[in-house]
């Protein structure tokens, strides 16, 4: 019989210090053999800007997961508020996803876009490398899909917040 490790004391206290330091939403979609794939994930950073990259981390290299990591490209949306109810539903496996009603299409290369995210960078991984249940993704950002700016949300205490627009922009 196989039992789930127990994360180590130092893992719980990383996982309650991260709650508290807000992160930006991200929708990662691909094209899979089944179909459309896409997951919601709060740790893209910016890596660097020539090559132009980006890095993420997913669990378990499954499902969506797996299929993001197997397609040969990606395309990771930068979301706003008004995709917050868009963000949960693709952080719950199962949930309704790529309908036209929320907003989806394919791009000349298949991947599904989200024209409404206020970007898209489509993305091919050059990296990827395998920490405990977790894989870190690095990948050469191809191209930048700029769309319109709207409230920026944020990840803080396992809830989606939305941030004042800045009028500024």
């Amino acid at each position: 019989m196989t039992t789930t490790p127990e994360p180590a004391p130092v893992g719980e206290a990383l996982k309650a210090a991260f709650r508290t330091h807000p992160a930006g939403v991200a929708i990662i979609t691909g094209s899979s053999p089944d179909g459309p794939v896409g997951l919601t994930a709060s740790s893209v950073a910016s890596v660097a800007v020539d090559p132009a990259a980006i890095m993420f981390s997913v669990t378990r290299a499954t499902g969506s997961a797996g299929a993001i990591l197997g397609a040969r490209t990606f395309v990771v949306h930068l979301i706003d508020d008004e995709h917050s109810d868009l963000a949960q539903s693709f952080a719950i496996s199962g949930s309704e996803r790529f309908t036209p009603e929320q907003g989806w299409s394919a791009l000349e290369t298949g991947e599904p876009h989200l024209a409404s995210a206020r970007a898209a960078l489509r993305c091919r991984t050059l990296q990827t490398v395998a920490v405990g249940s977790s894989t870190v993704v690095i990948a050469e950002v191809l191209e930048v899909l700029a769309g319109p700016q709207g409230r920026p949300l944020v990840y803080l205490d396992r809830r989606f917040h939305a941030l004042p627009h800045d009028p500024h922009h």
